[in-house]
């Protein structure tokens, strides 16, 4: 791929490592030397166009290679430079690979949920006119050379057929263990977890933020004796006391079943408004036969007594004998 500036000066290696900041590499002794956001904005534009080149060969809607994109994101890109072309003496770019960290869930052959954090594929583009001459190979077992990592370790986003094909030419990766997801594991990736070392992507990037805050870390706090398990209470007992405490009921229920002894002083009754006054202990319940029988017993009323003295009928007992006689007598007097 070819550009209208001179390539082999600006990327002076045959394979040029480019992180979020997209600055131009150091130049060779001797060279002329532009100015720097001209240097840089060349660099955006060759991260432009590989990115469009690259979604084109994969059939994707939109580029997911950008220099917006590489400025947002921790990625890492490897470009190669064909350094044999000679396109009136300014060079050409071969492809280039894309990498990151990315913190994943991923299953494994039990089907299990592990959270991960590998080194990702994200875009891989040789040219197709420089396909199967080896220059893909070439830029892949550099940057495992530069990342220190195994084939295996990899997960690698949406890949092609093209890209597994490769894989299992070059590094007889085959067996894939299923996901839910858009990212690719091999058998193996599971048995040797990548740590990266300090010259890694992942060093670098802790680097740099050890850099912004040079803040020192907290010192570890002490976190509290265990308990033994015989001071732990359950929940059945600990929790629930209160079932064991009797609850009395609410005015009237718990009055009325028993029969409460009035006390020595009683409070003197309220009768200003918003105080209820309070309530006595209400009597038993008296059967019905109890009752009649409490009402025959019972002496008549004063009042009634007075009536019968002044009814003019007479006694009771006068008018029990009249009654007793029969209605021709009566009819006599």
């Amino acid at each position: 791929m070819e550009f209208p500036f001179d390539v082999d000066a600006l990327l002076p290696e045959r394979i040029t490592v480019l992180d979020q900041h997209l600055r131009p590499p150091a130049r060779r002794p001797g060279t002329t030397t532009p100015a720097r956001v001209d240097l840089q904005q060349q660099i955006m534009t060759i991260v432009d166009e590989l990115g469009k080149a690259s979604a084109k060969a994969q059939h994707l809607p939109a580029p997911i290679t950008s220099a917006s994109r590489m400025q947002s994101n921790r990625h890492v890109m490897y470009i190669l430079k064909d350094t044999s072309a000679r396109m009136a003496g300014k060079g050409a770019i071969v492809g280039f690979l894309k990498v990151g960290y990315k913190k994943l869930f991923v299953l494994d052959d039990r089907e299990a949920h592990n959270e991960v954090e590998p080194l990702c594929i994200l875009d891989f583009y040789i040219h197709e006119s420089l396909q199967r001459h080896g220059h893909g190979r070439e830029l892949f077992q550099y940057m495992l050379q530069k990342e220190r990592v195994e084939p295996h370790q990899l997960a690698i986003d949406r890949p092609s057929q093209k890209l597994l094909k490769f894989l299992n030419k070059h590094y007889s990766l085959e067996t894939t263990v299923p996901q839910v997801n858009n990212f690719v594991i091999f058998e193996g990736f599971f048995a040797h977890q990548h740590r990266p070392p300090a010259t890694s992507l992942r060093a670098t990037r802790h680097s740099c933020a050890a850099a912004v805050d040079p803040m020192p870390a907290a010192p570890a706090r002490k976190l509290p004796p265990k308990r033994a398990e015989g001071d732990i209470k359950p929940y059945s007992s600990s929790d629930r006391e209160f079932l064991k405490v009797a609850v009395e009921p609410p005015w009237p229920l718990n009055r009325a079943p028993r029969r409460a002894t009035p006390p020595a002083h009683p409070p003197p009754r309220s009768s200003s408004l918003g105080n209820s006054p309070e309530r006595g202990p209400l009597r038993p319940f008296v059967p019905e036969q109890e009752l009649l029988r409490s009402l025959r017993l019972c002496p008549p009323h004063p009042t009634a007594r007075l009536l019968l003295a002044t009814d003019p009928g007479g006694s009771p007992a006068q008018r029990r004998r009249t009654s007793s006689l029969p209605r021709s007598d009566e009819s006599r007097y």
